[in-house]
């Protein structure tokens, strides 16, 4: 089986993406005891606005987090499941592609 180029920078993405996210919410949860969640923009106001970077790279981890606790405790459907994990993938592309975009620019590559 032959992978093209394309394929291979897209694993790569994906993974610096879901890496990114997992770090940064872990990283929240170490500094502020609290776990990360979305709930943080309920607050409004400044902490909402501060909040707002920090959840828009780690809510690929944050999806993921909530959907395999909601299959585990709640048993929510497999289609359900299935489509958290296309949109958090999406995202994690998407926060992957500007991480790997950044780093370059900061390497002067």
């Amino acid at each position: 089986m032959v992978v093209s180029p394309a394929a291979l920078e897209s694993i790569r993405t994906l993974c610096v993406g879901l890496a990114l996210s997992g770090l940064l919410a872990s990283a929240y949860e170490l500094l502020t005891a609290r776990r990360a969640s979305f709930s943080l923009l309920e607050r409004g106001g400044v902490s909402a606005a501060a909040a707002l970077p920090m959840l828009a790279f780690s809510a690929p981890f944050i999806i993921l987090r909530n959907t395999v606790r909601g299959r585990r405790i709640e048993g929510r459907p497999i289609p359900f499941v299935m489509l958290a994990t296309m949109i958090a993938c999406s995202w994690s592309l998407l926060s992957g592609s500007l991480a790997l975009r950044l780093a370059g620019l900061i390497a002067g590559v």
